[in-house]
Formats: structure tokens, C-alpha cells, sequence
């Protein structure tokens, strides 16, 4: 799964006037690539361990890259990959459940319920 993937670099550049958040497991060659590939405002870190993307933009936001289009980058890297950490969790409210019209009650298949008499 792509989301526990762990990086070791992770930080911003901008390509042809976007700015992107990048990630990396290794520095000179991300910089390379970039660079190559006519990057500007190249801005990586290394990492102070091995992290997945959500940590690694938290961590990011951490130490103040929070100015420019880097900081929008990053707030808006966050909040996507904050939705889709939250798209697996399911919210229950306990609710009064009162019904208009008149049905009859559920019937439930007795090999899905246990046998209390012992």
C-alpha cells in the first residue's frame, strides 16, 4: 500500500511556476533529477527518521515551512493526505431511532446468533 511507504527526504520545488511537495529516499539524487529536470527553489530536508508522507508533511510544517508557495504546498499536501488517513474511519452517533411507517422487525438468520442457553 502507498501509504506506509517510508521516505527520507522530503521538501518542495517548483516546476515550470508550480510548486510541489517532493519525496525522496535519497537527497543528491532527488536534486539531480530535479535539477535536470529543470526545477527551481529546490527546497529538501533529510528526515530525522524514516516517515510516510502524513508524517513526513507534519514534520515539514514543524520546522516553519509555512511562508510562500511552499507553505501552500505543504498546508494543501496536508490536508489531502489528512482526508484520505480519515476516509477509513467511520463515525457512529447514538441517535434515537423512530419509525413512521409501520414495518416488520428484522428477522436475523439463527446461525448468526449465539445460543445463550447453556
Amino acid at each position: 500500500m502507498s501509504n506506509d511507504k517510508l521516505f527520507t527526504v522530503a521538501g518542495t520545488a517548483t516546476h515550470k511556476g508550480v510548486t510541489k511537495v517532493r519525496f525522496a529516499n535519497d537527497l543528491v539524487a532527488r536534486i539531480k533529477i530535479l535539477a535536470k529536470a529543470g526545477a527551481t527553489d529546490v527546497n529538501l530536508v533529510e528526515l530525522p527518521q524514516a516517515m510516510t508522507k502524513l508524517q513526513a508533511l507534519k514534520y515539514l510544517q514543524e520546522q516553519g515551512i509555512t511562508a510562500g508557495d511552499a507553505g501552500f504546498a505543504v498546508a494543501n499536501k496536508l490536508a489531502e493526505k489528512s482526508k484520505v488517513a480519515k476516509k477509513g474511519e467511520v463515525k457512529v452517533s447514538a441517535k434515537g431511532t423512530k419509525s413512521k411507517s409501520k414495518t416488520a422487525p428484522a428477522t436475523v438468520k439463527s446461525d448468526a446468533v449465539e445460543s445463550t442457553n447453556a
